[in-house]
């Protein structure tokens, strides 16, 4: 028989929630803004138009969310080897949000310090992301009912790595913009993927700490 929403559906109901903000707060951005290109202009620069304020706030709330989620996670999965170290990078992955909606690209006017730790932030979030999600897909595959995610876990974070080797090494003039959005929606959707897998299970009560106690350790 399921059960009812209750407070252990929180992390999962916040990691549904958050990418959906995140997409629609960037759609919304970037049709409000005359000359803006998802397309050609990276997803940095709506930060600088008028309506810069609404992509600030839904990073920092995916950031936010993020770390609510992650938590839920670290509760209900089995630790098998890397576990801790990929719930870390998940956590970092949220902390590194946040620091990309506060500190923005260099623009005229601006410290220069906020662009550089604004760019070091989005490429090394674009790095993190992959290991994290990496690092945990044992203990997806020892969980019981996670063996699916395990799957895709693997295959996002192999499509992750290589959307961010090319971002650093190839060459998207004219569509970085639809190139980076490819980069965030990957992540986006493994977040989304996951949030729903979680909620479906404790819906349905196939998803109990107690049962999670073992596995081998992770470091």
């Amino acid at each position: 028989m399921s059960k009812r929403l209750n407070i252990d559906s929180v992390p999962a109901l916040v990691g549904i929630v958050g990418p959906i903000v995140v997409i629609v707060g960037d759609l919304t951005a970037s049709l409000s803004t005359p000359g803006y290109s998802p397309i050609r202009d990276s997803v940095s620069s709506l930060a600088l138009t008028r309506v810069g304020w609404l992509q600030s706030i839904c990073f920092l709330a995916m950031g936010l969310l993020l770390e609510i989620f992650v938590a839920g996670l670290f509760f209900k999965i089995r630790r098998a080897r890397g576990f801790y170290a990929g719930i870390v990078l998940l956590a970092l992955c949220g902390f590194v949000l946040m620091l990309i909606a506060t500190f923005h690209m260099d623009h005229p006017g601006a410290p220069h310090i906020d662009g550089t730790i604004h760019t070091l932030a989005s490429y090394g979030l674009g790095l993190l992301f992959p290991i994290a999600i990496l690092l945990l897909s044992p203990s997806f595959k020892s969980t019981p009912n996670w063996k699916g995610i395990f799957i895709y876990t693997l295959i996002a974070g192999i499509l992750a790595f290589g959307l961010i080797i090319g971002a650093l090494f190839g060459d998207q003039r004219g569509w970085f913009g639809l190139y980076e959005r490819i980069i965030i929606l990957n992540a986006l959707v493994w977040v989304e993927v996951v949030a729903v897998h979680f909620l479906h299970l404790l819906l349905r009560q196939e998803l109990k700490p107690q049962s999670l106690q073992g596995g081998a350790s992770g470091g």
